[in-house]
This record gives structure tokens, sequence and C-alpha cells, in this order.
């Protein structure tokens, strides 16, 4: 079937997304300071929960270029070191997300450098902050141990903790 012209410019997006079913790809950053603590973000939309810094990937981008220009525009740092800690599924919304643990530059500090950032800051694992998703202490859960193979994870929907 020949999708008209016309259609395309006006619906492309929910075309390719609707039809098409393009899966998305994300990726984030799990960053721990000297002293263990986990570098997190929070939001400014939604429910303005704490989340890893992160992001889609644009096209022609690779997932480890996606999480370093993330931690750029969110934080205004530059992140190095990386290592693929976990790879994810969400069916329900038929995307992968990747997380890297990485580390920042000696004296670098991170700031909200971006609308969609209110703050950040670092956190420590006994008392992370609220709101946050599972997947999100997961993926932190995930950076700390690391293993020397990866698996895919089929996530079940996400679940906000309060």
């Amino acid at each position: 079937m020949q999708v008209p012209r016309i259609f395309l410019r006006a619906f492309g997006g929910v075309y390719n997304d609707l039809v098409r079913r393009r899966s998305r790809l994300g990726a984030a950053a799990v960053i721990f300071d000297g002293d263990g603590r986990v570098l997190l973000v929070r939001h400014s939309y939604g429910r303005r929960g704490w989340e890893l810094p992160g992001g889609g990937r644009e096209p022609q981008e690779s997932v480890e270029q996606a999480v370093g220009r993330e931690v750029r525009e969110e934080l205004g740092v530059e992140i190095a070191d990386l290592r693929l800690c976990g790879v994810y599924y969400e069916a329900e919304v038929d995307q992968h997300h990747f997380a890297f643990q990485g580390r920042l530059a000696v004296g670098a500090e991170p700031k909200a450098s971006s609308p969609e950032i209110l703050e950040c800051g670092y956190w420590p694992l006994a008392s992370l902050p609220r709101p946050m998703t599972d997947f999100t202490v997961r993926r932190i859960a995930d950076a700390q141990s690391p293993s020397a193979s990866i698996a895919v994870t089929v996530l079940p929907a996400r679940s906000w903790l309060e």
C-alpha cells in the first residue's frame, strides 16, 4: 500500500511509531563519586522524579555517543571510561535501554545545564531520593555488580517508589 505524501508530511512521526514500530534506543550513565555516591538528576517534567543522566539516541549516533551527549547537555561535563553495565528491553514502549558506568574528570563539577533538569547531585546508595522508578534502582544495582557478560533484561511495567 502506498501512503499518500500529504499524510506522511502531516503524520509521519505517528505513522512511523504506530505502523512501522521502530524500536527506540535510550542510554543512561551510572556515575559514582570517590565516596561511592551515585549522580542523579531531577527532571522538570512528568513526575519530576530522580533519574540517571541520559536520554534518547539521535539518528546516526551510537549509544555511547548518545550517553556522552546527554551528560554534556544535562550536566555540562564530560564522561569517560564508559563500560556497558546493562541492556534492558521495555516491551510496553518498544524501547531498548543501555546503561553505562563511567567517571567524570577529577574536579569536574556537574550542574543542571538544561531546562529539563531542575537539579542534580550525588546520593548515598543507602538513602536514594524519591520519587524514583524501580528501573533506575535496578540500573544502579547492576552497575555495582559488574558481570563478565551482559544479558538483555526484559522489563515489566515501571513502578514509582514514593
